[in-house]
């Protein structure tokens, strides 16, 4: 299994994808160097991408800056705030619960988010997934960011789906389905890939589309 540990990882997942699709080619001559976006593996780098579900980056944003004004975010101080606090952070019921399922699961060892960065793909998204509330694209972002997994695509993100489009000039979003196949191609460098449709769509637009992480 590849890992993504360093930006010479980054940059040579890329050249080897713009032997794979010539298309991309352009889309990488618009979006400039690639991020690493790396973070260490643990609880704070899983609470910021379910913090960003669904959710605009500044309203992910403000609710990331109120979570971390309570202190270090950690399974355990985050498993003990009072649920007013909690309240506060302005997070939706179904997001608040599944923080708490996912602060308990680590504090208890139910969950080795460390452990997951060892394990190959479908292993760790079946043991990320069956937490309450951590669907596949949370599972995936979190694989990609803090794990380094180096072929993950999260091809149910709607930012993706409009790069893509964009790029390929489609005459309307991919779904999920259709991107996933569409995917395939760039494997084994997927999350890649990712870094390099969310910034070329961030070019596009003026905005950062990628998760918070």
């Amino acid at each position: 299994m590849r890992v993504i540990r360093g930006q010479d990882d980054i940059e040579a997942g890329l050249r080897e994808l713009l032997l794979i699709d010539p298309r991309l080619v352009p889309v990488a001559e618009i979006a400039g160097q690639l991020p690493l976006r790396l973070v260490e593996p643990g609880f704070a780098g899983l609470a910021s991408i379910i913090v960003s579900q669904v959710v605009s980056r500044a309203s992910a944003d403000a609710i990331w800056r109120r979570i971390t004004a309570v202190g270090p975010v950690t399974a355990e101080t985050y498993a003990a705030i009072d649920p007013a606090t909690i309240l506060s952070f302005g997070l939706s019921g179904a997001k608040a619960a599944a923080l708490m399922n996912a602060a308990i699961a680590v504090r208890e060892k139910m969950l080795d988010l460390d452990g997951l960065s060892a394990l190959d793909g479908a292993e760790a998204m079946r043991q990320l997934t069956s937490l309450p509330g951590i669907g596949p694209w949370t599972a995936e972002v979190y694989l990609m960011f803090c794990c380094g997994h180096a072929d993950v695509f999260p091809s149910a993100d709607v930012a993706l789906q409009a790069a893509v489009a964009d790029a390929f000039g489609l005459a309307a979003r991919p779904t999920a389905k259709q991107l996933a196949r569409r995917a395939e191609i760039w494997q084994p460098w997927r999350s890649v890939a990712v870094r390099l449709f969310w910034s070329y769509y961030g070019v596009r637009t003026g905005r950062n589309v990628a998760p918070l992480v």
